[in-house]
């Protein structure tokens, strides 16, 4: 589970940072990510997991395992700013081994 610091709630902030953020997708998922300018507030991520994906335990098991891999991922991602990741219906199929893999190479092309 991502601390409370680390969560991204503000629907102004999601869709900000889905229309503005540099945008990297794979088969399973697409990153949207706004770097902030060094402030002190830290890098809050949020989650997009449609009804496309499947039904409701579906969509909390994709999202539970994308959760865990962000906050694997926290010392390698930028320090401030706000990162959405959104699931697309194959993450429904996929394993977690290849979530993190989809998860790792949208990261290095978004440039964090």
């Amino acid at each position: 589970m991502l601390t409370r610091s680390h969560r991204l709630v503000a629907s102004r902030t999601f869709a900000h940072t889905v229309r503005r953020g540099r945008r990297a997708g794979t088969s399973t998922l697409v990153l949207h990510l706004i770097a902030g300018q060094g402030g002190s507030d830290p890098l809050e991520i949020g989650f997009v997991v449609s009804k496309a994906v499947g039904p409701a335990v579906t969509r909390n098991v994709v999202k539970r395992r994308l959760r865990h891999i962000a906050r694997e991922r926290l010392p390698v991602l930028p320090g401030t700013g706000a990162l959405v990741v959104r699931a697309l219906p194959p993450a429904a199929t996929a394993s977690y081994a290849s979530l993190l893999a989809d998860f790792d190479a949208a990261i290095a092309r978004v440039g964090a």
